[in-house]
């Protein structure tokens, strides 16, 4: 691997974004390169958003190091990532959760769900797909989620992807301009933590 990407991870771990070491392994593997549009393929590891098309960007390394961080993904998990765009974060989950896990990336504009599908298609991530969001928020069919990933901003907290975290599940999503995670303890009982200062990309 060329100094590039491993310069970026270095800055990531030195700048207390990435921490976790199978979060870190799967910033190696799933080199964010494989999901930049081919005109931005030089600037794959600036610490910085990306226009995919569509009005839609694939987000700033630091902000999914930490939104990966605050979600906590574990090997084996079942987990929902809103919004997959590029597919990066759908791959960086579905190497964390391993080939006894499963991941459903969900997509709301048609082309952005192919461009995704023949992003993650470089990798061997069976345990992974990404699908055309419906008209519920999330995808009920497999809920529920151990983990839920939402890449995109709402104005308040969706009652359908709670209803879609299971029982000690974590969710990190942004909402205004704050990253918010937010576990469903044993009681049902909903715990948020705010993460103030991000800039995200409206939640259709």
């Amino acid at each position: 691997m060329n100094v590039a990407p491993e310069q970026l991870i270095s800055n990531l771990i030195e700048e207390k974004a990435l921490g976790t070491p199978e979060i870190i392994e799967a910033f190696r593997s799933t080199d964010r390169k494989y999901f930049v549009l081919p005109e931005h393929r030089l600037e794959a590891y600036g610490d910085y958003p990306l226009p995919i098309g569509y009005g839609q960007t694939i987000s700033q390394p630091t902000t999914v190091a930490l939104m990966l961080e605050w979600l906590q993904p574990r090997a084996g998990q079942k987990i929902l990532d809103v919004g997959s765009g590029s597919g990066w974060t759908t791959a960086l989950l579905a190497h964390v959760a391993g080939p006894k896990g499963k991941v459903i990336g969900v997509e709301i504009i048609p082309e952005l769900v192919s461009f995704g599908q023949k992003n993650l298609a470089k990798f061997n991530f069976p345990q992974a797909e990404i699908i055309s969001a419906g008209k519920v928020l999330g995808y009920t069919k497999e809920a529920p989620y151990d983990r839920i990933l939402v890449s995109a901003t709402g104005r308040e907290l969706p009652q359908e992807l709670v209803d879609q975290l299971a029982i000690g599940g974590i969710m990190v999503i942004p909402i205004g301009n704050s990253i918010f995670r937010i576990r469903k303890e044993t009681s049902g009982k909903i715990i948020r933590e705010e993460f103030p200062g991000f800039v995200f990309v409206p939640l259709q």
